[in-house]
Order: C-alpha cells, then sequence, then structure tokens
C-alpha cells in the first residue's frame, strides 16, 4: 500500500484515492468504487484555483496539535473534530454529522507542510455541520482549536467538483508536500439520492 501521507483524500461520504483504486463512503455504508473521469470539468465559483503546490508562505504560528474543535464564523459553525483513519483505503467521517473526521496520518494543523484534512458529512435534510460549506468565500477563516492552541485560517479559494474529478486532482488538491495548509471537504449536489460533487475549501495561516 502506498504512503497515506501523499495519498489523496477527499470526503463527505468521503474519498481517498490512493494507488490502484479510489473509494466512497456515502452517509455511512461501505465503500464502493467510484470510476475515474478525466473529462469531467470542476465547476467553480468564481475564484482563482491556488490548490496546487505554488508558493505559499510556510507558516507554522502555533506548536502543532491534533484539532479538537473547527469554527467557522461566516457560517455559524462550531464543531468537535475527532480523529479518523484509512484502514481499508476508505476515509469515513465520523457517523454524527454534527462532528467532523480528521485524517489523522496526515498534517496537523501548525504543521509547517501538508494538507490539514477535515472532513464532515453533508446532510440534505439539513443538520450538518458542513451543510454549507459551498458558501465560504475568499477572506473568510475557519479557527481550529488545537490540543496546543488555536490556528486561524483564511480561505483562499472555494471549488465544486464533480466525483471523477476529485479523483483526478486529488493527488494536488490534498498533497502532502505543500506548505501547511486547512482543506475542509464536504458532499454537494443532492440528485435525490445520492451526491454528485464534493465541495473542497483551502485555507492558509493567518500571518
Amino acid at each position: 500500500m502506498p504512503d497515506l501521507r501523499r495519498s489523496a483524500l477527499a470526503a463527505a461520504g468521503v474519498v481517498l484515492a490512493a494507488a490502484g483504486g479510489v473509494w466512497w463512503a456515502e452517509d455511512g455504508t461501505s465503500g464502493t468504487a467510484v470510476p475515474s473521469a478525466a473529462s469531467e470539468d470542476a465547476r467553480t465559483t468564481g475564484r482563482a484555483d491556488t490548490t496546487g503546490t505554488t508558493a505559499t508562505p510556510e507558516v507554522a504560528p502555533v506548536t502543532p496539535g491534533a484539532p479538537e474543535r473547527v469554527t467557522i464564523p461566516a457560517l455559524h459553525v462550531s464543531a468537535p473534530v475527532l480523529p479518523v483513519r484509512a484502514p481499508d483505503r476508505t476515509l469515513v467521517p465520523p457517523s454524527d454529522p454534527t462532528e467532523l473526521g480528521w485524517w489523522a496520518d496526515g498534517a496537523r494543523p501548525g504543521d509547517a507542510r501538508g494538507s490539514v484534512l477535515i472532513a464532515g458529512h453533508t446532510v440534505h435534510t439539513g443538520g450538518g455541520a458542513l451543510d454549507d460549506l459551498e458558501q465560504l468565500r475568499r477572506g473568510d477563516t475557519v479557527v481550529v482549536r488545537t490540543t496546543h492552541g488555536r490556528l486561524t485560517y483564511v480561505v483562499r479559494t472555494e471549488r465544486v467538483y464533480t466525483k471523477g474529478r476529485v479523483a483526478d486532482d486529488a493527488e494536488r488538491l490534498f498533497s502532502q508536500d505543500v506548505a501547511g495548509r486547512l482543506v475542509l471537504v464536504t458532499c454537494e449536489d443532492w440528485d435525490g439520492e445520492r451526491y454528485l460533487s464534493n465541495v473542497v475549501v483551502v485555507a492558509t495561516p493567518r500571518s
């Protein structure tokens, strides 16, 4: 199995892309394969895509620590965060939609490098912590309380990706080889039976 710190993760259900397959666990169901669809396009929301490995100031203002709570003032969200892992290449957030899951084998808030991946379920009838994640805008803040203090992140990009495009772009979106940043992921585009897309928000530490 490849090193998961370099694997591609996405979530809400949650997608984990690793060599040999992409797996999706939707609303607590068992993982199922997601086909790759290179021809599918990302649907942007008018903000530049800067989620690649382009230069971002390396900022580690606090001692790295495990996240315990995420607060998003613009969305009136304050949600506890639990560590989760991906033993079968499938990352699944906590079953309680008011809780978020942090990929404990990836970066920690405060690390100088790596994407801190935090994922949560979206509930199409309401009640999920990240139901309105797509409403975040560049410049909004996300506060992460950790075991060693608080770290404030500033949103840089928000995009809605089709599932196939998330799989194709996962290495870039969830890279552990970039300057320290936060990546929030959840589902989007409920069609009455399933979610068709993922919202991916990238934020960097406030200097």
